[in-house]
């Protein structure tokens, strides 16, 4: 599955390494969330990623192999921003 630059998704924690998380996609394709990128790295109440950990993402880097994802709130609403009026509806029907 080819992904886009803001798109959201909803991903699957498949791998859990010391650096970050590999996902599946929901739909196809994987992703890779850095550890930085995850709110356990910034909220201590947050419990680490887990395999089979459900999470909604957004792609910041598509062209990486494989796409770079965050599931950080701040990085979805800029991506939401940068997309435009609606985006935000749209992100729910994903």
């Amino acid at each position: 599955m080819k992904v886009s630059e803001h798109q959201e998704f909803d991903v699957t924690v498949t791998v859990v390494a010391p650096v970050g998380s590999r996902v599946a996609i929901d739909g196809g394709g994987i992703g890779f969330i850095d550890q930085a990128m995850h709110p356990s790295w910034w909220d201590e109440s947050v419990a680490p990623p887990q395999v089979g950990d459900r999470l909604h993402v957004v792609v910041l880097d598509p062209d990486r192999e494989p796409p770079r994802l965050s599931a950080l709130q701040r990085d979805m609403d800029i991506a939401r921003r940068l997309r435009g009026p609606g985006a935000a509806d749209q992100a729910k029907r994903n």
